[in-house]
């Protein structure tokens, strides 16, 4: 029977709650949403969407690499933001992330982020 391992590094923003960072079940990496927040300061690191999005995919990057994966193991991303008129500048900011890889992908607006975060990414990824 497999077992789920949690992972939490110091490399991104500490759970604020009761859950981890990622979980890890049979080689498949489930991270737990992140927003901008820096992980030495504990806060947002700025107002705009674009340091934002760029702070989420740092946490993500450390996130993965804990879980001894990467970017280019991802299968599937969830992307929340606070205004949806916000989707060409993080759709841009993404596509420059990833490269040329391309998992499957949801992005949708939500009423509210924690912190008050404009945008909030979780992702799917094989180890």
């Amino acid at each position: 029977m497999a077992t789920i391992e949690t992972v939490n590094t110091e490399h991104a923003p500490a759970a604020v709650g009761p859950y981890s960072q990622a979980a890890v079940y049979n080689g498949i990496v489930y991270t737990s949403g992140q927003v901008g927040l820096d992980p030495s300061l504990g806060r947002l690191v700025a107002d705009d969407v674009s340091s934002q999005a760029l702070q989420v995919m740092k946490n993500l990057d450390a996130v993965l690499k804990a879980c001894d994966s990467d970017k280019s193991q991802i299968i599937k991303v969830n992307i929340f933001l606070d205004n949806m008129a916000d989707f060409p500048t993080v759709n841009a900011l993404y596509a420059e992330w990833l490269g040329e890889h391309r998992p499957a992908r949801a992005t949708v607006e939500v009423a509210g982020l924690p912190l008050a975060a404009k945008i909030e990414i979780d992702v799917v990824a094989c180890q």
